[in-house]
């Protein structure tokens, strides 16, 4: 999508030469001559980026009084300030209203197109980070029954309020973000900055920029960075093991000495963050195959957190099903749909290999795609084909729907061997979990197990049908 730029500057020639450099770019460009244009402009369409004259003399502001109209109004709008008369001071008040960076005229076209095209990607970045914090603060909270998700939130609330450093891994899609913003939510530093950086889509040339910031001493812009800007808070570094081996080494400095200085800077900064890194990449492996800092490793991995896949605990399935299904209702404006007892040990024997992000997506698919009376359990064969096609074969018998709702005490003989297999196999293969849930002893399961005729190697056989 193209990005739109608004410039504002009194003088025709300057902002019809700055709006030609542009459109030749590829950018739509708007133009303004003063404060008032500028407004009118800005409540027509909110622009990616204004490029703005600081003095603005013929207007009723200048372009530092309309900077702070502009950033009270859209804070994470960037604006590029430009001017052939200002000081070095006028240009920190600048930065310090917000500006993204200073320019001085005459500038060459080169300088001004890299400037606006970082302004707008560290915007567009910002905006995606400001998603992943609404996303990862509303989306699933720590849902479930399992004994791996009662030792994950005991995990953070003895983690949480200390300073050390944090490494969460997990495959794809297991709620990593959620625990990295519930350690910060119940850590000390919940008043402070939560920032996040995406280490997999952040341009190696640009990394230490977004993290340290830069100055020009000639000319006085200063942009701060992440670290500087996470002061008294929290930096998340998603998808660590993506980060620049050029970059490990100057974060390792950073969280050994906790300063850094800018890019074309030299002054030292001191910060106060506590960073937790993000993982889906076996780290270990990494370091094995040379992608991977080991100093780096055991400094970010003070405290390890493994968040577990959903397939190893299926036992949490119908509640994360229930919460998914109240939220895809209420934002779609229909009626919630039941899961029938068939179709909830189909969904409990599926192997997830997506995790929760795939199951919130089959409970969207099932509220919009599953017809029928809206009053009905959704069936089993209901279910989306890649998730039916992979039912075990025990849960596709005829009474399977209505023995799956009965006790083991109350399930008839003529059903029992089939009602074992099936509870064994939706629990993944573990006798334990079955156990507990049909409500035998597990000795006792297994010995029925055994007269039954359901010998290990067979569940071992049914399982690798899945």
């Amino acid at each position: 999508m193209t990005s739109n730029i608004l410039v504002v500057d009194d003088e025709d020639d300057i902002r019809r030469l700055i709006g030609e450099i542009l459109r030749d770019e590829g950018f739509n460009c708007r133009e303004a001559d003063g404060s008032e244009a500028a407004i009118k402009e800005l409540a027509i369409q909110k622009p990616d980026l204004i490029i703005l004259d600081i003095w603005l003399q013929t207007s009723g502001m200048d372009g530092l009084a309309l900077l702070e109209v502009i950033k009270e109004d859209s804070p994470d709008l960037p604006v590029i300030m430009i001017s052939g008369h200002a000081d070095i001071e006028t240009a920190v008040n600048a930065i310090k209203i917000g500006a993204y960076d200073f320019i001085e005229k005459p500038f060459e076209a080169e300088r001004l197109l890299l400037m606006a095209g970082r302004a707008i990607d560290a915007a567009r970045l910002r905006k995606e980070n400001e998603e992943l914090r609404r996303r990862v603060g509303q989306d699933v909270p720590l849902i479930g029954v399992s004994n791996s998700i009662a030792q994950l939130k005991s995990s953070i609330q003895r983690v949480a309020p200390t300073e050390s450093r944090v490494l969460i891994s997990g495959p794809p899609g297991v709620g990593k973000e959620v625990v990295a913003r519930l350690l910060h939510a119940a850590s000390n530093r919940a008043d402070g900055p939560l920032i996040v950086l995406n280490c997999a889509i952040m341009a190696p040339e640009r990394m230490e920029v977004e993290l340290f910031g830069s100055e020009n001493n000639d000319r006085g812009g200063v942009v701060p960075g992440i670290f500087e800007k996470a002061h008294g808070g929290t930096i998340l570094l998603d998808e660590v093991a993506d980060m620049p081996l050029e970059t490990q080494s100057k974060i390792l400095r950073v969280l050994q000495e906790q300063s850094f200085s800018r890019v074309g800077g030299g002054e030292a900064i001191e910060v106060n963050v506590r960073v937790i890194a993000i993982t889906n990449r076996d780290l270990q492996v990494e370091m094995v195959n040379g992608n991977f800092r080991e100093d780096l490793y055991y400094r970010l991995c003070v405290v390890p957190i493994i968040v577990p896949a959903l397939k190893s605990r299926p036992e949490d399935i119908p509640g994360l099903i229930d919460y998914f299904m109240e939220m895809a209702a209420t934002s779609a404006g229909l009626p919630r749909r039941e899961i029938g007892n068939e179709a909830m040990a189909c969904l409990q024997s599926y192997d997830w290999p997506g995790n929760l992000r795939q199951l919130r997506n089959v409970v969207d698919w099932m509220l919009i795609m599953v017809g029928g009376n809206n009053s009905e359990p959704i069936s089993a064969d209901s279910l989306p084909p890649d998730i039916a096609s992979e039912t075990p074969t025990s849960m596709r018998w005829k009474e399977g729907g209505e023995i799956m709702t009965l006790s083991l005490r109350a399930a008839r003989e003529l059903f029992e061997k089939q009602y074992l297999k099936a509870q064994v196999l939706r629990f993944g293969g573990s006798v334990s979990k079955t156990a507990q849930f049909v409500g035998m002893e597990r000795s006792a399961l297994h010995r029925k197990l055994k007269a039954l005729g359901i010998t290990e190697d067979e569940r071992i056989e049914e399982l690798r049908v899945l």
